[in-house]
């Protein structure tokens, strides 16, 4: 697979093809304005600028010379561009025009291209654009890079992508940015007090963990980064059935972006003092994997009892974001492929996003809005707290009801989260169902630009 910069050229050149974004009602002004072949060409084409099409218009050699790509009724952006990239034959282009925001054009191009090639062969070959005027290169190469890891993590299947391996990958980007880290696993889980991960990932043949990275100085701001890490999940003794075990490859997302996240706040060097913590386990059945009914006691000391043991991914947060809590940090910020609820909620499109500080999560709120990254702020509605009781522990860590799964989600975790200054959780879906213009199938990347420019304007100004 080409790396982001391979899809773009430093400089115009002379046979590149011009690209032309057109909407449903600028194809009209384009046309009173192009050499007369062309609008002849265009017109005889039957292309209306709809949404997702294209069409090709020859030079006098024969050869594509002009390509216009139609918009519908949306403005330029991000998926946009993203949908014209793969549509386009290989080859060198030009964007023609003056846009508003040409770095989202960039990243969409960038971001159209990404091909999840580790197991098949052949090359789809490169498009590569001219970079527009007025591009922050590093940042927008930044975001397409940590979109691609994203993507790519998700994608690989549970097979080559347990904890072990996601383990390695997150040692590799430690050491690409020179990382401090530990790794905690096996029997270690219980001996420094993470039950919760050990409970949960006991029953598998490959070891749970907990990854532990640290990066920046000591004396900044502590950003601390919790990621889910469920590399599969059968739903154990509460087993799933088939059609919503087949895609659980996925439930390590959470972990993914928070990686894809780590990175884009290390490219960009944020005055701040990271800790990424990923409890990496697999989720499985056997003689000794936790049950129904059992209580368990947390990093914490709260007891817990397993009211499912579906509910795992709350688990294994549980426990890492008391670590992070114990250091008092400015913000704390975990994702996870936490709730079907949801996805019930939102649909697989937009996450939902729980906030201990509504003034920032409004801020976030308008960053997706900017980023073209969308997210939706739900409540922590405290009244349904009470849900979470149990007859014999601290609590339950699901209700006991079948309402309102994605908000008892978030008060669980919350409940393990008191001395950070503020709180972000942000419940993804980090999958694409189906495949659609600039989305194939598979593997998405959610919310991490979005939060990375709140992560910018906080420790930037």
């Amino acid at each position: 697979m080409p790396k982001p910069q391979d899809f773009f050229l430093d400089t115009p050149i002379a046979d590149a093809r011009h690209l032309h974004l057109v909407t449903a009602e600028s194809l009209a002004a384009w046309l009173s304005t192009a050499p007369a072949s062309e609008a002849a060409w265009i017109k005889a084409s039957g292309f209306q600028a709809r949404a997702d099409t294209v069409v090709a218009v020859p030079g006098d050699d024969g050869q594509m010379a002009t390509v216009l790509a139609g918009l519908g009724e949306q403005a330029p952006g991000l998926r946009g561009l993203a949908a014209v990239a793969v549509m386009l034959p290989p080859g060198d282009y030009v964007l023609e025009g003056e846009f508003e925001r040409p770095e989202i054009l960039a990243l969409g191009w960038a971001i159209g291209q990404y091909r999840f090639d580790r197991y098949r062969a052949g090359d789809p070959g490169v498009r590569r654009l001219a970079w527009p005027d007025g591009v922050d290169r590093q940042r927008v190469v930044s975001a397409a890079t940590a979109d691609a890891l994203v993507r790519d993590l998700v994608n690989t299947p549970a097979s080559d992508m347990g904890p072990a391996e996601l383990e390695t990958a997150a040692l590799e980007l430690a050491g690409e940015f020179g990382a401090e880290w530990r790794v905690v696993n096996g029997s270690a889980l219980l001996e420094q007090d993470f039950p919760a991960i050990h409970a949960v990932g006991r029953a598998s043949a490959r070891e749970p963990r907990l990854i532990d990275l640290h990066w920046g100085d000591p004396l900044r701001p502590r950003l601390t980064l919790v990621g889910k890490g469920v590399c599969f999940d059968s739903g154990g003794l509460n087993i799933k059935p088939p059609g919503g075990m087949r895609h659980m490859k996925k439930d390590m997302g959470g972990a993914a972006h928070v990686l894809g996240l780590a990175r884009m706040i290390m490219t960009a060097d944020l005055p701040v003092r990271l800790r990424v913590l990923i409890p990496a386990v697999e989720n499985s059945i056997d003689g000794n994997a936790y049950r129904p009914g059992d209580v368990i006691t947390t990093r914490k000391g709260l007891t817990v009892e397993i009211g499912n043991t579906d509910a795992e991914g709350r688990m294994v947060l549980c426990d890492a974001l008391a670590l992070a809590d114990e250091e008092s940090p400015d913000l704390i910020i975990d994702m996870a492929t936490l709730t079907g609820a949801a996805r019930v909620a939102l649909g697989p499109e937009l996450p939902a996003m729980f906030s201990s500080d509504d003034d920032m999560a409004a801020r976030l709120q308008a960053k997706s809005a900017l980023s073209e990254d969308p997210l939706w702020h739900m409540p922590l509605w405290a009244p349904y707290d009470r849900d979470l009781s149990s007859a014999v522990a601290d609590l339950n860590h699901i209700a006991n009801n079948a309402f309102a799964g994605s908000i008892y989600g978030a008060l669980f975790l919350k409940r393990f989260v008191d001395a950070a200054t503020a709180w972000l959780h942000l419940d993804v879906y980090a999958w694409n169902v189906k495949t659609r213009p600039g989305r194939p199938e598979g593997g998405e990347t959610q919310s991490i630009r979005a939060l990375f420019a709140l992560l910018e304007e906080r420790y930037r100004g």
